[in-house]
């Protein structure tokens, strides 16, 4: 009889093929319901198509709304590329070429990329594939021809918009006090009410901050229902509409690719519309206000010229609220206040003021260098974190002046003399 003998054996299961990582992309370039609706669609048909089809892994949707295809700052698009850097996905689906980019430069950069990543994008409409040996010549003319189809429709848009400022007809519809019917501005009179209110305030000395604090705490609100900012009244203040005038076309784009706006100086011709509605301040009024803006303007270039420059101004942040810290003069000497505070007050940001002497002391004490500091923050309980350069981070505190470090001779010299006039009716009244 043999004998048994008995062998270990290891079982290895067999290695399975990793299915292809699918992707695909979409974008509508208008932002209407329709348009919106079709992006919906797309996105609903490529979901299904790469999660039925055998060997495929859905790696997602990538989408955009409303942008552009001349623009490489497309959210989404970015992000796709990302993902294909990080090595997520294998191959992408998209309608076609126009739908991808309309840019010959970003639609080539893109497909080069990734082909070097090894990664394949299929057209469906052109029935491409970028890493057949034909796709990258098919790619470039068609392209090319999206580009041109894409300038020809901004000729066509900017010819239409050109034609109704020769008529009068202004091309933003939206300004704040009227709204637009058949083909003419009427005034709304709630909001007329708070324009008037801030020229009013304007001219009687207050400043835009000031103005801006007051509308707020009155309750005022602007037409989308937010708070009023310091930018939307400087735009109530200088804009030349509410005296029932237009100048059409003070901008325009640089191209259709950058779509930059730029100011006319003189490459395309101005129209002025005089009297095309209602006007809701005399254009003497915005005159004096414009006036009044560079008699400020002035005087505020003086003060920022005769200003000392600080070696650690720009680098003063609140650790509170993240805004940043600026000089402000009082009669104790300089100091460095949060902007939030400054602007809205202590419910905004209960931060403290710092003195400048103070401040520079701490700064002595941390370094000999002042190109060494990246960033100061001012925190709670007198506290003043320093962050270098080199990484490290170091906090100092300080106390507080006392009342009496805090008077000017002036200021002491108008106490005893207040003193002394109670002191006085006091006596009187005990004489009597």
């Amino acid at each position: 009889m043999l004998e048994r003998e008995i062998k270990k054996v290891k079982f290895t299961a067999p290695l399975q093929k990793q299915g292809t990582r699918v992707a695909a992309y979409a974008r509508v370039s208008s932002g209407k319901e329709e348009m919106l609706h079709s992006l919906s669609a797309q996105v609903s048909y490529y979901s299904n198509l790469i999660q039925n089809r055998v060997g495929w892994i859905y790696a997602g949707v990538y989408a955009d709304e409303a942008i552009t295809g001349t623009k490489d700052s497309r959210e989404n698009f970015q992000r796709l590329i990302d993902d294909c850097r990080e090595r997520k996905i294998d191959l992408i689906i998209t309608k076609s070429v126009s739908r991808f980019a309309r840019n010959t430069v970003t639609t080539l950069n893109a497909i080069r990329e990734l082909r070097d990543l090894g990664i394949d994008v299929y057209f469906e409409r052109e029935n491409i594939h970028t890493l057949s040996a034909e796709g990258e010549l098919l790619i470039t003319l068609i392209a090319s021809y999206a580009q041109e189809e894409s300038r020809s429709a901004s000729e066509n848009q900017k010819w239409r918009v050109r034609k109704n400022f020769q008529d009068g007809l202004p091309w933003n519809q939206y300004i704040y006090g009227y709204r637009f019917e058949k083909d003419r501005f009427v005034v709304i009179p709630d909001e007329a009410k708070v324009i008037r209110h801030i020229c009013d305030l304007y001219l009687s000395g207050m400043g835009v901050i000031a103005i801006e604090k007051k509308l707020n705490e009155e309750g005022y609100k602007t037409r989308s229902g937010c708070a009023w900012s310091q930018t939307s009244v400087r735009a109530i203040l200088g804009n030349y509409n509410y005296t029932g005038n237009l100048i059409l076309q003070k901008t325009y784009r640089k191209d259709h690719i950058t779509k930059k706006k730029l100011v006319n100086n003189g490459e395309h011709p101005k129209y002025h519309v005089e009297h095309s509605h209602e006007a809701i301040i005399p254009l003497d009024l915005y005159n004096e206000i414009q006036e009044e803006h560079r008699r400020r303007s002035i005087i505020a270039n003086r003060q920022t010229c005769a200003r000392v420059h600080k070696p650690f101004s720009g680098k003063v942040f609140c650790g509170l609220c993240g805004k940043g810290y600026k000089r402000k003069k009082r009669a104790t000497g300089f100091t460095w206040i949060c902007n939030t505070y400054n602007t809205y007050g202590k419910a905004q940001c209960p931060s403290k003021q710092i003195p400048e002497n103070t401040l520079e002391s701490l700064i002595v004490d941390v370094t000999d260098n002042i190109e060494e500091i990246e960033r100061i923050e001012i925190l709670p309980e007198n506290t003043v974190r320093f962050i270098l350069k080199d990484g490290q981070t170091v906090e100092r505190t300080w106390k507080d002046r006392s009342r009496s470090e805090s008077w000017t001779a002036e200021m002491k010299e108008a106490a005893r003399q207040k003193t002394t006039e109670r002191n006085q009716k006091q006596w009187k009244e005990l004489l009597q």
